[in-house]
């Protein structure tokens, strides 16, 4: 085979398969398919989170071929390779948990891992569960290669207008006494019928729409059923959208702007998404090289209100976004009150406000999507706080069904199953501020997600009378007066460290503090006395992350610019 001149879309693809020294690169791929043809085309990585594990990604393996197909039919070639997923609906409340947020760093890294050796000219996404979103598009920003991203797609309701945090809040419920096993098993058995990622305005459709708010999705894609036409349609459309950024060489780091991130953390903010995101587009925007901290979502926050009625605080499902629009219009809305940057560019090679020049309105009489002028919330649900018990920072979503402001006695626990155990067995009572701590990033290791004991919380009607305060994460799908994210985090001798039973905690959602009553002697004294405890893993997957991973307050991230 003799040299061919240089096609700038196969800058990475032809260093691997051209000219003769590079036949046994050609050989190998003869293998598993390729042509004469095809080594003269621009090879398309399409990286799937296939699996059967969960419902959440249970699909993806046809909508891969969707997108490689896509990619073919454009005229390039396209390549399925797979990433890992893990199912946080799964492993909440387990040990296993403490993989979740590792998982997506594993994601980020093995889609460069895959894509950099193998010379991929761009690259298709495909994400269905909680960290797959954030950990594909971290991935892609490191490589900066042309690339789209596809969300599998939300679940339809199951029996009862039930979810997967329906069987989480059904089990508080038995614990109190509301329900038996027999009701128990029922909603088991019918809250989840079918693939897709969980129904509400959980961590996986707060991340798919601030991705499409980013620009890295199609327009739509955060907004469709898992199993659709629509969304096996939004599959062959991205593989054969990276064809023509390839031509016009258009990458992530041209989209993901600091104008883009700002559209993101609006549009979460308006659909009263997951504190997840909060971490999850700081670590993003680290890896791509854009500056953003936790003051952005307080400045953004002041002048964006939450407009759409979603669980878990709300009544409606993703689904039934889906059916009125699902967020385009909520983008026009936003575009053209000001509240968008319209010049970002996206992966349609337009901007945002072209592509949503032709978008309808919401159909008369919804109720899912609030008007400008009559919001759910006049500010952003997602409070940044700070006090003597986070200096570094901590991240509450208040709704303010649970009011603005609590006031309670500490009961301080070591892990997330003592407190559990406690909250399951009635000793946490009215007026306790729970701590749930050594659940950070590094002391978990992993930053687990606290929806079993803040879904035990609410199951037994104490959403109201108790807080709960924590350096590890919360599921989209918790409610209730909470704060995770806490930094410095215990493990690192942060305040939280420092905390007793007992200890007047006041949280204050308008002035934006979190604060233990104790004079600084005092926490200067607990500090002293304070030792360090050792790792709880000391080789593997969770050390090596314990090792390297930065604070929450700057992304949870493992690969850190100096």
């Amino acid at each position: 085979m003799s040299d061919t001149p240089k096609d700038p879309r196969r800058r990475h693809s032809a260093p691997v398969v051209d000219g003769p020294g590079k036949a046994a690169s050609r050989a190998m791929l003869r293998a598993v398919g390729f042509t004469d043809e095809d080594f003269v085309k621009p090879q398309v990585g399409i990286a799937s989170t296939w699996s059967n594990l969960t419902p959440c990604n249970s699909h993806i393996d046809e909508l891969a071929e969707r997108a490689s197909a896509g990619a073919d039919g454009a005229g390039g070639k396209g390549v399925i390779f797979n990433t890992i997923t893990i199912s946080d609906g799964i492993a909440n409340g387990t040990e296993g948990m403490k993989y979740s947020l590792v998982s997506r760093e594993v994601i980020a890294d093995s889609i460069e891992t895959v894509a950099g050796c193998e010379g991929f000219d761009g690259l298709v996404a495909i994400g269905g569960c909680d960290k797959n979103m954030p950990g594909c598009l971290m991935g892609l920003a490191r490589l900066n290669r042309p690339s789209v991203f596809v969300y599998g797609g939300t679940i339809l309701p199951g029996a009862g207008h039930t979810d997967i945090v329906s069987v989480f809040e059904a089990m508080g419920a038995y614990s109190r006494g509301d329900l038996d096993l027999i009701e128990v098993k029922q909603i088991e058995e019918t809250a989840i019928p079918g693939p897709g990622s969980c129904g509400g305005m959980y961590t996986a459709n707060t991340m798919a729409s601030a991705i499409e708010a980013l620009g890295m999705s199609l327009p739509g894609s955060s907004a469709q059923n898992a199993v659709s036409q629509a969304k096996r349609d939004d599959c062959e459309a991205a593989g054969a959208a990276v064809l023509e950024l390839l031509e016009r060489d258009i990458k992530p780091s041209d989209i993901m702007t600091r104008e883009a991130f700002e559209n993101a953390i609006t549009v979460v903010i308006a659909l009263g998404g997951s504190t997840n995101a909060v971490l999850h587009l700081i670590a993003m925007a680290s890896t791509i090289g854009v500056e953003l901290s936790l003051e952005d979502f307080t400045t953004l926050g002041k002048r964006v209100p939450v407009l759409a009625d979603l669980r878990p605080s709300g009544h409606y499902m993703m689904s039934e976004l889906v059916e009125i629009g699902g967020i385009q219009p909520l983008m026009k809305t936003l575009l053209e009150a000001g509240l968008l940057h319209g010049d970002c560019l996206t992966v349609t090679g337009r901007t945002l406000a072209e592509n949503l020049a032709g978008v309808a309105p919401y159909p008369e009489g919804q109720a899912i999507i609030a008007p400008l002028e009559a919001p759910l919330k006049a500010e952003s649900h997602l409070r940044i706080l700070y006090g003597n018990l986070a200096p570094e920072g901590a991240v509450a979503k208040i709704t303010g069904k649970e009011g603005t402001r609590f006031s309670g006695t500490a009961r301080v626990f070591g892990s997330e199953e003592e407190a559990q155990a406690r909250i399951n067995d009635g000793s946490v009572v009215a007026g306790d501020v729970v701590v749930i701590r050594y659940e950070g990033p590094k002391g978990g290791p992993g930053m687990r997600e606290m929806l079993t004991p803040t879904s035990a919380i609410m199951g037994r009607g104490l959403g109201n009378d108790v807080a709960l305060i924590t350096d590890g994460r919360f599921s989209g799908g918790s409610h209730g007066f909470v704060v995770g994210h806490i930094s410095p985090e215990a493990f690192d001798g942060g305040p939280l460290a420092l905390l007793e039973d007992g200890d007047v905690i006041t949280i204050d959602a308008e002035a934006d503090t979190i604060e233990v009553g104790l004079s600084n002697e005092e926490l200067m004294r607990r500090r002293a006395a304070w030792r360090q405890p050792s790792p709880r893993y000391t080789r593997g997957v969770l050390a090596k992350y314990a090792r390297a991973v930065s604070s929450a307050s700057t992304g949870a991230v493992t690969d850190q610019a100096d």
